[in-house]
């Protein structure tokens, strides 16, 4: 009578475990995220997260939804009636000139974490610069975006680096050309030491 219910016990705990809990954890400090399973980095990207007045919000949340061609409702660029770009790194408050129009950036593989905020794929310049999602690069945010699930648990922490753009580099100064040496100075008793036979 015991033998059913140990062995329905013991495949009810193989059963869980040939589905290992996922989750994802993203470190503002490294600028990485992370897909776990089961405690264990499976994958790992370099990330863009949210600039200084746009950071990322940090604690524990869980994806919240998943949109694969998301469109920014907050942010994109301003385009003129030629296409060209106005403004870049616009917002949807902003005025817009006569003829123009508001562009929503493109958020592709997005994963919804918290609020209007999510990891998506997009543009890493080496730094913190985005308006508080967190970018990575295409492949990665697929991939991401592949393996999560609604409900996938989301961690972020650490203090992003406190770091810029990196300006251009100056133009190196010529540098000046080094003097020859002096030579000594000719003096009539100098020369005569110098030609005058030892004793």
């Amino acid at each position: 009578m015991r033998l059913p219910v140990v062995l329905f016990f013991t495949f009810g705990l193989l059963a869980a475990r040939a589905v290992e809990p996922l989750a994802i954890d993203i470190d503002l400090a490294l600028q990485k995220a992370f897909l776990l399973q089961d405690g264990k980095v499976v994958y790992e990207s370099p990330i863009s997260s949210g600039r200084p007045g746009h950071l990322t919000p940090t604690g524990n949340f869980q994806v919240l939804e998943k949109d694969e061609n998301h469109l920014s409702s907050l942010y994109g660029r301003i385009v003129g009636e030629n296409g060209k770009t106005l403004v870049r790194d616009a917002d949807a408050d902003m005025s817009v000139p006569k003829g123009a129009k508001f562009v929503q950036a493109p958020m592709k593989h997005f994963l919804r974490f918290d609020g209007a905020t999510g990891m998506h794929s997009g543009y890493l310049p080496g730094y913190p610069a985005s308006h508080g999602c967190v970018r990575m690069p295409e492949v990665k945010a697929e991939l991401f975006y592949s393996i999560a699930e609604v409900g996938t648990p989301v961690r972020v922490h650490g203090t992003p680096p406190a770091t810029t753009p990196a300006e251009k580099p100056k133009a190196a100064a010529t540098p000046a050309a080094t003097p020859a040496p002096t030579p000594p100075p000719h003096k009539w008793w100098w020369q005569m030491i110098q030609h005058t036979p030892p004793r």
